[in-house]
């Protein structure tokens, strides 16, 4: 799929304080995480992604005194890319002396809360590096913050991510990346009460575990697995009943 792009008019950007410095290309893209808490309820309300993004962008120039948000592109787990300082701008955020290397992309995961990127922010991330690539003049590095810089950043499930070539979910290479598919549905109506348990429960709960969803993944549905199918559910535009049928099911893997 083309990049899901959110322009900084769409989520109500601030005006930078003063002119960028122009960026003709760099080596490719740096990758970075927030480096504090964030909410595990972005994963299920896009709401909040934006809020998060404005929060940063609001301490960037506040509290940093930095003209912008410092990221190039910023991806939230609803495989959407927000326009930050956008292409050919110099960033701020890889660090001193560092920044005209590569372009800066956010993924919206943190030390606590929210810490392993979802599938559809690693797909984001992906198609934020591609857009640089095509429209932009990046090279083909991918690196994390801390290549060069004394950091943490960007966490050790997103770096260790990114040493591995930054690859799509499920494998594809191409711009959409493999299409996940969904494994047949088991033949029952996943529901709670009272608590259901078996191979099929637990294949529910692993892949909605693989996505950034934080729930036990125990083989038993239970109120924690109901809560997390309604939240998904509401997520996905469907009928908001807990209850994994053969449409939920589907949409674990291909929604």
């Amino acid at each position: 799929m083309a990049i899901d792009l959110v322009l900084r008019r769409e989520w109500n950007a601030r005006a930078p304080r003063g002119d960028y410095t122009q960026l003709d290309s760099t080596k490719g893209v740096k990758v970075h995480y927030t480096g504090g808490r964030v909410d595990e309820a972005i994963v299920s309300d896009h709401d909040r992604c934006v809020a998060l993004v404005r929060s940063i962008q609001a301490y960037h120039m506040d509290g940093n005194g930095w003209i912008d948000i410092g990221y190039s592109y910023v991806a939230c787990p609803h495989r959407k890319v927000f326009e930050g300082r956008g292409l050919h701008h110099l960033p701020a955020a890889n660090g001193p002396g560092l920044n005209a290397g590569h372009y800066a992309v956010l993924g919206l995961v943190g030390n606590a809360g929210l810490v392993r990127p979802p599938d559809g922010m690693l797909h984001a991330i992906v198609d934020a590096i591609e857009f640089v690539r095509r429209n932009g003049s990046a090279g083909k590095e991918i690196k994390g913050h801390r290549d060069g810089y004394a950091t943490d950043c960007p966490g050790e499930p997103l770096y260790a991510w990114v040493r591995r070539g930054a690859p799509r979910p499920g494998g594809g290479d191409d711009e959409g990346g493999a299409a996940p598919v969904a494994p047949p549905f088991p033949g029952r109506l996943l529901g709670y009460p009272p608590v259901m348990r078996g191979e099929d429960v637990l294949t529910w709960q692993a892949q909605m575990r693989r996505r950034g969803w934080e729930l036990d993944v125990d083989g038993a549905y239970g109120p924690q697995s109901r809560d997390m199918c309604r939240r998904f559910q509401r997520q996905q535009g469907v009928t908001v009943d807990g209850i994994v049928g053969p449409i939920t099911w589907r949409l674990t893997w291909e929604g």
